[in-house]
């Protein structure tokens, strides 16, 4: 007996490239990709483990926030790379009115007012020992000393003119100290995008590197304040009540390892989900490349939709200026 077709052929929808346009599920923007950069006094530097991507001096640093302007990318995440004689045990160097990343958003808002400046709220580029927060006897951060740091370098830094603060630090009440503090100075518009699920994971080693970060924290790791990477309910209770406590939208830290966490948390709440593409993510992705062994625009492109198709909003990455002229706006 012959083989009967369905009437149902799903084929049918994927014959012509504007019917696959015509239904496809998630697009990727211009406008929702973020730029990180980093930035440092001085002459740019190269980041040995990141290809294509450099330490940027200021002046660098504003022109090239003016192409991802122009390029329709809407907001930038900067990350400063200090001296060394400038860090200290307790990051004291964050909370100087004039600092180097107090100086950087000034200077980009004269020249590239309309663009969103993010801004990292932890001290992890600011100690000698490469933690996100002031040490106790015993060598753990300090959680509420840490809080009170960090909520004046939140205040520094939103009175420079940054438009969202994005405490990384993971420790507990900080974006309720922080959002507080916003609020009695008058910063009642300044939105506050936390890394609620930043895991300690193995991706961040390009990133470390960048900010000068890595030989200080040395053997040591993160484990006692950021997610153990086998866990999602614990992700969750931080998400719940960084949200409660004032966060406009949460960040995921790494993206693909973690993408059920960004549907986990699209699924519960109403609160905006970003993920970010770490510098290991990035850096696998390049190398490969440039190895042969793929197209990285094809592949880029394919990871940012798997962030939206998790459900993520937008998607920090370092390949934003590379994708965003493949693009719509």
């Amino acid at each position: 007996m012959p083989f009967v077709h369905p009437y149902t052929r799903i084929r049918r929808n994927k014959r012509h490239g504007w019917t696959r346009e015509m239904f496809a599920e998630n697009h990727i923007h211009r406008s929702q990709l973020i730029l990180p950069i980093f930035v440092k006094e001085g002459e740019q530097i190269a980041i040995p483990s990141m290809p294509d991507v450099n330490v940027l001096s200021m002046g660098l640093c504003i022109d090239t926030v003016k192409r991802a302007y122009n390029e329709g990318i809407s907001a930038v995440a900067l990350f400063p790379r200090i001296n060394k004689s400038l860090k200290d045990e307790f990051g004291g160097y964050a909370i100087k009115p004039n600092n180097l990343l107090c100086k950087t958003i000034s200077a980009i808002k004269k020249v590239v007012p309309d663009i969103g400046i993010i801004a990292d709220i932890a001290l992890d580029p600011y100690t000698i020992h490469g933690h996100d927060g002031v040490l106790d006897i015993e060598g753990l951060v300090d959680n509420d000393k840490t809080v009170e740091i960090l909520t004046k370098q939140a205040l520094i830094l939103a009175d420079s003119g940054c438009d969202i603060l994005a405490p990384s630090d993971m420790m507990d009440g900080r974006i309720r100290s922080i959002r507080s503090a916003l609020e009695e100075n008058k910063f009642l518009n300044t939105q506050i995008f936390s890394y609620a699920a930043k895991y300690a994971s193995k991706l961040y080693g390009p990133f470390r590197e960048a900010v000068d970060s890595s030989i200080s924290l040395g053997s040591t790791d993160k484990k006692h304040y950021q997610l153990n990477p086998a866990n999602i309910n614990e992700a969750m209770r931080k998400v719940k009540l960084d949200i409660a406590e004032g966060a406009d939208a949460i960040i995921v830290k790494p993206s693909l390892f973690y993408l059920d966490v960004v549907r986990e948390i699209k699924n519960s709440y109403p609160t905006p989900v970003i993920t970010y593409q770490v510098s290991g993510e990035y850096t696998a992705l390049k190398i490969a490349a440039i190895q042969g062994i793929y197209s990285y625009e094809d592949v880029q492109i394919e990871f940012l939709l798997s962030c939206k198709r998790a459900g993520a909003s937008c998607v920090i990455t370092y390949g934003a200026l590379e994708i965003a002229k493949l693009l719509p706006k």
